[in-house]
């Protein structure tokens, strides 16, 4: 499996991907079997596993029991250094390049690189962008880092530029879990029609037509979180039979 190599193929053919992103801290390991069936249901390409925290060390049992039950790229979206295991497809090794803290620029990366190296995982350098969503964040309360506002595109613009220059292979504009504003449509285009790496965002998707206005603004792979287990209007969206007549 090479997971960046499958992401490149999509953005160049245009494919929409989509991945679900789970929270060890959020779930319950008994109801992840239930949980995979629905996103077996989805539109879903890969599901990602991570938060900004993990004070109970669950990630890897996580990963362990959703590779029993999928076959989609289990892919570590990590909080920090503690999140790795070995269990995974891959990792997404975030630089948050919005922020100014070293600890999450390249402290927790340094951190976590001989277990890497050691690991089977395939690493996808990320640049991780925090933009404002409307709400504080679990991963502004952490790292101590303020989001960019999003009437400042040219800093946002910039900063993703800066991340692809420094060898980053994806660029991830994240409005924050929870967040009440995704990341703007114009923002999306903006940074999509100025790299040549791929492009990631989430944060605040919830419905239909954010879903849609970021597909059609370029994103290359769209986040969602587990919401849509408490709102079957918001699934019956991402369903497969249904995303044809959707957003095609």
């Amino acid at each position: 499996m090479n997971i960046y190599q499958d992401i490149l193929l999509a953005k160049k053919t245009g494919k929409q991907l989509m991945a679900v992103l789970i929270d060890p801290e959020k779930i319950e390991i008994e109801r992840l079997p239930t949980l995979v069936k629905l996103i077996h249901l989805s539109i879903a390409t890969h599901i990602f596993v991570g938060g900004s925290t993990d004070k109970n060390n669950c990630i890897e049992n996580v990963i362990i029991e959703l590779k029993k039950a999928t076959i989609l790229p289990v892919i570590i979206f990590p909080g920090s250094a503690d999140q790795v295991s070995n269990k995974a497809d891959g990792i997404l090794f975030l630089s948050l390049i919005s922020g100014r803290n070293a600890e999450y620029l390249i402290e927790q990366q340094v951190q976590a690189a001989i277990q890497i190296k050691e690991s089977n995982l395939e690493v996808l350098p990320t640049g991780y962008i925090l933009v404002d969503g409307g709400k504080e964040s679990a991963v502004e309360r952490v790292s101590s880092s303020k989001p960019i506002c999003q009437t400042n595109s040219e800093l946002i613009l910039k900063t993703a530029l800066a991340g692809e220059f420094s060898g980053k292979k994806i660029i991830y504009l994240e409005a924050g879990s929870g967040a009440t504003v995704p990341v703007a449509s114009t923002i999306i285009s903006l940074i999509k029609n100025n790299l040549s790496i791929p492009l990631i965002v989430g944060g605040g998707i919830q419905t239909l037509h954010q879903l849609t206005a970021a597909y059609t603004a370029g994103a290359d792979l769209v986040v969602i979180g587990t919401a849509f287990e408490k709102d079957p209007a918001f699934f019956n969206i991402i369903k497969k039979e249904a995303i044809h007549e959707n957003i095609s």
